[in-house]
């Protein structure tokens, strides 16, 4: 009778453990519902867009200081890039109101994934929480990558790889797919804050870190974001937009206009530290701006 006793107190301790290990940690916060971007940091960026030849705070390196240098806004005028979606790492620093909802287990309650989209062409991106790895090198990159999901605290930290190659700056400087992008999403009442960091070897000597917040709203209603690509300027088929190296006109006018040192907008790693200021102080100015006849 001990015996019985002492394998039923055994297999009654080891069902309470198991019960435990699946329910939902303390820790975890809801994200559930729409959120309304704040675009109070970087505002100029995130909307109308950055202006060219800024590469001002980015730690970048040459090579992609080239692709930056050799891009041309009429890009975005051809009708195979007219529709494409911002990436994971990039989305919600744009036209970024959103709404999150998860999916839950029936039996613990705790979330197995957790899902959002923004506004600009609702894009979907999911964030599993249930310890799947991710996948092979070899899987396919797509626009959002493959995201997994843990808990430090009560803060959302996001990983993700496997992303198609996207850009860091709207103005040609861009983030490989050998990429990863690391986020950590905090809440504080009805405040959501984004602390995200790109981490690139082909294109970044260090991290990028970046911030972003939104504000709750309840009655928040998302609605079909639709992009049908046409034919806006009339170009040959075989045109392709571009700048040759060292035959960019519009690089510098950034500088010129903002009265910023040539050497500061090309960007860099120190370009992100408080002391680049001394620096600046020991720079020359830039040329001013051609007179247009």
């Amino acid at each position: 009778m001990v015996k019985i006793s002492r394998i039923f107190g055994f297999a009654f301790f080891a069902l309470i453990a198991t019960l435990l290990v699946g329910l939902p940690a303390s820790a975890q916060v809801d994200f559930s519902g729409g959120w309304v971007t704040k675009n109070h940091e970087d505002a100029p960026e995130r909307g109308p867009g950055p202006d060219i030849g800024d590469y001002t705070g980015l730690p970048i390196n040459n090579d992609a200081r080239v692709r930056g240098d050799t891009w041309d806004a009429s890009m975005l005028e051809m009708v195979e890039h007219e529709c494409e979606p911002h990436p994971a790492d990039y989305g919600p620093r744009g036209p970024s109101n959103m709404r999150w909802w998860g999916d839950t287990d029936p039996f613990t309650k705790g979330v197995t994934a957790w899902h959002y989209q923004v506004a600009y062409l609702l894009p979907l991106r999911t964030i599993y929480m249930d310890g799947r790895p991710h996948p092979s090198e070899n899987a396919p990159h797509t626009w959002q990558g493959f995201s997994t999901g843990e808990w430090v605290g009560d803060m959302l930290k996001v990983t993700t790889t496997h992303l198609k190659e996207g850009w860091t700056r709207r103005n040609g400087i861009p983030r490989s797919e050998q990429s990863t992008l690391i986020e950590f999403y905090i809440r504080h009442h009805d405040l959501l804050t984004l602390v995200a960091y790109v981490e690139d070897p082909v294109y970044l000597t260090e991290p990028l870190i970046r911030t972003s917040d939104w504000v709750a709203a309840p009655g928040f209603q998302q609605y079909p974001s639709v992009c049908i690509p046409s034919n806006e300027v009339s170009r040959p088929k075989s045109y392709v937009a571009y700048h040759l190296p060292g035959k960019n006109e519009f690089l510098y006018e950034f500088a010129s206009r903002r009265n910023v040192p040539i050497e500061a907008v090309r960007g860099g790693a120190e370009t992100m530290y408080p002391e680049y200021r001394n620096k600046l102080a020991t720079m020359p100015d830039p040329p001013p701006l051609p007179v247009k006849k």
